[in-house]
């Protein structure tokens, strides 16, 4: 090997890009938590669009299986021993400090009318249209009459499809409660996967299961305390076919600081730009695309982004749907507009790579579903639409090799699933990209609680304080960022009325979507999913990032439990003025930042 080819492979390795993979939904591991080995398997059957019905049941026991886990490795629910030593990832007072929780399974329920327990389910309609709880060893008609969420009424979403904690008391039947109830207090046959118990659960507080920080899960020291040992967790666990944290992770994270090391050529190229709901069908979206683009690409070469995510939809309407303006034609025609804007910046082109995630409103499925919910995880934009963006690309690059400009790297179009996943340096960084109007949808479902004066601390209110589920008082920066991380206060009310509107539903979005582990909580006739390919759809291990491209949510940008969040709102803003806004994100800090311009 020559001594030009040996500068050029080390330049490469240098490139970030080279170390950026971009994983589809449908390439991601399929995996599946074993309870009795307490670990992951790879689920050996080949996935199919049209499984047996018995892959439906697999999914949502799965889904349960893995929050049950999780919450058994919270301080709070392991059992006491008679070590004394101080404990450290949770922060308890000296009364609280031997108390531990149990939690109930709800045939258990059975003979022991008027006791109080903690049941942990799945929320659920019952055909009645009253609320079920349901687990793994039955359900049982659930009164949330009396009941408070823990973390108050902006807190967090509380919908059918969700699993949460509940605290309260059982009661039997004796005047006909709850669906599929016996005056014999016996198992029925409709409801969970035993039955039905009979009487009703009156819960007085529920809550979310607290969320496990990514260090946790991966059983690796936290970065904020170098003197944290590593313990248990799932380390040797290859979540996305890259390599696990404990084999690779180490010496992917000595790359990464040698990459973005102070004198490194590309310690410039240290941003992601996200692009949210780009209307190609809109001339003012076009203007806003060509100017954002325009400033990357007044940037030096070594200060150029590595990536720009451009998220769906990418029409107003449902593309191929039947009407006069969605036809395949048409359709076609937005992205070879797309093509044209593209064209006018090759630099920008050969030095970054462009991630497409499509909407509901991008074919195939919009073709029947008219732009209603669309099965996730869904393929990306077919090719035969694409074909001029990408000749783009290759132009683009052929210039490249002739110029002064050439790297060893060249420009790439992706044009990836939604959702999907980038990842950074192997499991160093993971970002899970998900492009769904998922605040809408918890507005339209969510169970409404009546406001209480004064609230009775019970033991949920209690595990969500001593596990840091409670966001902090952190100040928002420009009233779209904050920091969630810092305290293990819980908020302050007259602070948290304080806040911007668009803050608290911020907050309370996050909040949802992280402690549930699960990008689409929702019953399957609400957002339908692949059942083979549920575990795309899974939070667990907490990602680095989450962009959740959400048009009817503000733009935000905000970290809880290590996860730093982000949505990039519409880029075309409406209200006062023109203006275009996006999110850079920067990859050393793990921090987005959300900008604006004048059109």
């Amino acid at each position: 090997m020559s001594k030009l080819e040996v500068e050029d492979e080390e330049d490469e390795r240098r490139d970030p890009r080279a170390w950026m993979k971009v994983i589809g939904a449908f390439e991601q591991p399929r995996l599946v938590y074993n309870v009795g080995k307490k670990h992951f398997e790879h689920i050996q059957t080949p996935p199919s669009l049209f499984p047996p019905p018995s892959h439906k049941t697999a999914f949502f026991r799965n889904r349960y299986n893995l929050i049950h886990a999780r919450l058994l490795r919270n301080e709070s629910f392991q059992p006491p021993t008679l070590q004394t030593q101080p404990r450290h990832s949770l922060s308890r007072s000296d009364s609280s400090l031997s108390q531990n929780y149990t939690i109930t399974p709800i045939a258990n329920l059975l003979g022991r009318s008027g006791s109080s327990h903690l049941l942990l389910g799945l929320l659920t309609r019952s055909p009645t249209g009253g609320l079920l709880l349901t687990d793994l060893t039955g359900g049982i008609g659930l009164s949330l009459q009396h009941a408070q969420p823990t973390v108050g009424i902006d807190g967090a979403w509380f919908c059918p499809g969700m699993i949460v904690l509940v605290d309260g008391i059982y009661e039997e039947d004796s005047q006909g409660y709850g669906a599929g109830s016996s005056a014999s207090g016996t198992l029925g046959d409709i409801g969970g996967v035993g039955g039905t118990v009979g009487g009703r659960f009156v819960a007085f507080s529920i809550a979310h299961p607290p969320a496990e920080r990514r260090n946790s899960s991966l059983g690796v020291p936290d970065t904020m305390d170098a003197a944290q040992e590593a313990h248990g967790g799932f380390g040797w666990t290859d979540f996305l076919g890259l390599g696990s944290e404990r084999a690779v992770g180490s010496r992917m994270r000595k790359m990464q600081q040698l990459v973005y090391e102070t004198q490194a050529p590309h310690a410039g190229n240290n941003k992601i730009v996200v692009l949210g709901e780009i209307e190609l069908d809109v001339p003012r979206s076009l203007q806003a695309l060509r100017k954002i683009l325009g400033m990357y690409a007044e940037l030096n070469v070594s200060q150029m982004p590595v990536s720009i995510v451009v998220l769906g939809n990418f029409v107003r309407h449902a593309a191929l749907a039947g009407g006069a303006s969605s036809g395949s034609i048409e359709y076609k025609e937005c992205f070879d507009a797309l093509a044209s804007v593209l064209a006018e910046y090759p630099q920008l082109l050969r030095n970054t790579t462009f991630v497409f995630v499509p909407g509901d409103n991008d074919p195939w499925a919009s073709a029947f579903s008219a732009g209603a919910a669309t099965p996730v995880p869904r393929q990306a934009v077919p090719d035969i639409f694409t074909s001029r963006v990408r000749r783009v690309f290759a132009e683009a690059n052929r210039e490249g090799d002739r110029g002064k400009d050439a790297k060893p790297t060249e420009g790439q179009v992706v044009w990836a699933s939604n959702p999907v996943r980038i990842s950074l340096f192997g499991p160093t960084e993971e970002i899970v990209f998900f492009r769904d109007d998922t605040s809408g949808r918890l507005r339209r479902t969510c169970i409404n609680f009546e406001t209480k004066d004064e609230e009775t601390e019970g033991p949920t209110q209690r595990v969500q304080s001593e596990a840091n589920d409670e966001l902090a008082s952190g100040v928002p920066q420009g009233e779209e960022a904050m920091d969630t991380d810092s305290s293990h206060e819980n908020i302050n009310p007259t602070f948290q009325d304080s806040l911007s509107s668009s803050v608290v539903a911020a907050r309370k979005l996050v909040r949802t979507i992280l402690d549930q582990s699960h990008l689409s909580p929702f019953p399957l006739s609400t957002r339908p999913v692949l059942w083979d390919y549920s575990s795309s759809l899974h939070l667990y291990p907490l990602p680095s990032t989450l962009v959740l491209a959400d048009s009817e949510a503000p733009p935000f940008a905000l970290t809880y439990e290590g996860c730093h969040a982000m949505n990039p709102g519409k880029m075309v803003r409406d209200g006062k003025g023109k203006t275009a806004g996006w999110i850079e994100y920067n990859i050393m800090e793990r921090k987005g930042e959300v900008k604006e311009i004048a059109l």
